[in-house]
């Protein structure tokens, strides 16, 4: 198979910035650069890819604070996340200014909602609205490879954190990963926006805030 993936640990946070690529082409997709940006740059050269585009899962400061930057230099578009995170994009250098994060704020390209199919890796990619960690929060499923990037959605043995005063909500997030993620087969698998990824078979059966 020539779909591939890389990860680049960026920020404080160690957020999972992916690089998706088709390795007889070389042409791949930055998702979720949160910052870092050199670091990003210098893993693209290394690789020999053509980036064409950023996809965003969601507009927190460690997954969409290094976008603006890497997008320009790049000279590429930004799409996503789902619309209802536009005021998070729209404060990430504030975000930033607290966490001692250089961000820049960031205007997607295109918004993302729900049914939209993106293109990773040479492979077709469907978009999927799971709120709850944020409003606008996508995940993206390849359901013949049986495989997708979640974001903070879920995690191995957690859940995106929800404590977020007036728009975290942990009702709504659990309801996202189960109408969206456990309808998977177990054998699913996923990375996840910090940490190593897992199978939704394996959450199903220990995740403690899914079990029971």
């Amino acid at each position: 198979m020539s779909f591939k993936v890389g990860i680049v640990p960026v920020t404080a946070f160690q957020q999972n910035c992916a690089l998706v690529w088709d390795d007889e082409t070389k042409s791949g997709a930055v998702i979720d650069p949160g910052g870092d940006v050199s670091l990003i740059m210098s893993q693209i050269n290394k690789l020999g890819l053509s980036i064409t585009d950023i996809f965003l899962t969601h507009g927190h400061i460690d997954h969409a604070g290094g976008a603006a930057e890497l997008a320009g230099m790049l000279g590429v578009r930004i799409t996503g996340p789902g619309i209802g995170d536009e005021f998070l994009l729209d404060s990430l250098a504030e975000q930033g200014r607290s966490y001692g994060i250089s961000a820049k704020n960031c205007a997607p390209d295109v918004w993302l909602k729900a049914g939209d199919t993106i293109r990773l890796g040479g492979e077709d990619f469907e978009v999927r609205h799971c709120p709850g960690h944020t409003p606008g929060h996508m995940v993206f499923l390849n359901r013949s490879m049986n495989f997708g990037f979640v974001g903070d959605v879920l995690f191995r043995g957690s859940v995106g954190r929800t404590d977020f005063g007036d728009y975290g909500d942990h009702e709504q997030l659990i309801a996202s990963i189960e109408r969206e993620l456990l309808v998977l087969p177990d054998e699913f698998s996923f990375l996840c926006g910090h940490g190593p990824g897992s199978t939704i078979g394996a959450e199903r059966k220990s995740n403690p805030f899914l079990v029971g």
